[in-house]
């Protein structure tokens, strides 16, 4: 049994389940709305859920966490209240990309890009196929604009478009050319069900390995993209970006 969680997007998503043959059954999925904040929520929805199923954090396999891309805010309150849950529990963690699992939810076949709001004008795109419970990658995660997804999406005719920045950007894809028909209706936030189907816990993790694990950011957040502001030692920011 291992609890997986995304907090990408304003919509938290939570969600208790166990290994049943080559599946997952779900236990229980819990969504947290706006406007409740998440870092106001956790982590005393996971104890909740947890409470209410009569199981200690500590008997888990592990936890899975949605590593973005997404917002950088709700990113790091997912992703540390899971590291101080697994450092107090000793826990194993892994993480997979939220874009992905909003791909899995998808039909089988076409191309899928996923979107997410990275800022104003400013999208994710996560490029998927979707094969049977798993999704394999047609490229790199990459933040563009409306315009350049547009674009993209005329060059491969085959595509359809589904995540949660079609709520906001909708209509503006629509007013760029790209036809109603292509643009899913769902799902509006990456759903914890299907990211405990991506996720992959390891046989051993050291707390090195734990504490190393990080969001993908896919670009600098603007204070470090700030040239009025000198960065802090350390890693350069591109170092913490994804490249694969």
């Amino acid at each position: 049994m291992f609890l997986t969680l995304d907090s990408s997007t304003l919509t938290l998503s939570l969600a208790l389940v166990e290994r049943e043959g080559e599946g997952l059954r779900v236990l229980e999925h819990v969504v947290v709305a706006p406007p409740r904040k998440q870092s106001e929520a956790l982590p005393g929805v996971v104890g909740e859920l947890l409470a209410r199923h009569g199981v200690a954090l500590a008997s888990l396999e592990g936890l899975g966490i949605g590593l973005g891309p997404g917002s950088f805010t709700g990113l790091r309150i997912g992703l540390s209240c899971v590291k101080g849950l697994a450092y107090a529990a000793g826990l194993k963690v892994a993480g997979a990309s939220s874009l992905a699992a909003v791909a899995l939810e998808g039909p089988e076949g076409p191309p899928l890009f996923s979107l997410a709001v990275a800022r104003k004008d400013d999208l994710y795109l996560g490029p998927y196929r979707r094969v049977g419970s798993r999704v394999e990658a047609l490229g790199p995660e990459e933040a563009m604009s409306p315009e350049a997804v547009a674009e993209r999406l005329a060059a491969e005719p085959e595509a359809l478009v589904l995540g949660p920045a079609l709520p906001e950007y909708r209509a503006a894809l629509e007013r760029l050319g790209v036809a109603p028909a292509r643009l899913l209706d769902a799902p509006s936030f990456p759903s914890a069900v299907a990211l405990a189907r991506l996720i992959h816990l390891p046989e051993t993790q050291s707390l090195e390995q734990l504490f190393a694990l990080e969001p993908h950011y896919v670009r600098a957040s603007e204070p470090e993209r700030n040239p009025k502001f000198p960065p802090l030692p350390g890693p350069a920011p591109t170092a913490r970006l994804k490249e694969d």
